[in-house]
């Protein structure tokens, strides 16, 4: 289960914790977005978020 010689888990993982940070920095207007891109990009959050658990499950 490997992508570019790093784990998926860790890509995924690390995919995720940039769209939260990107997410949380919209939500307190630290950054100047359209809402339609800050829903958009938070539901590539929870796609992303359930392929990370999925194949961090299937890696145990």
């Amino acid at each position: 289960m490997n992508g570019l010689g790093k784990s998926l888990v860790i890509i995924f993982g690390i995919i995720n914790l940039l769209l939260v940070i990107f997410q949380v920095s919209t939500g307190k207007r630290w950054l100047k977005v359209n809402f339609k891109w800050h829903r958009r990009l938070g539901v590539v959050l929870l796609i992303t978020a359930i392929i990370h658990a999925v194949l961090a499950d299937l890696a145990l």
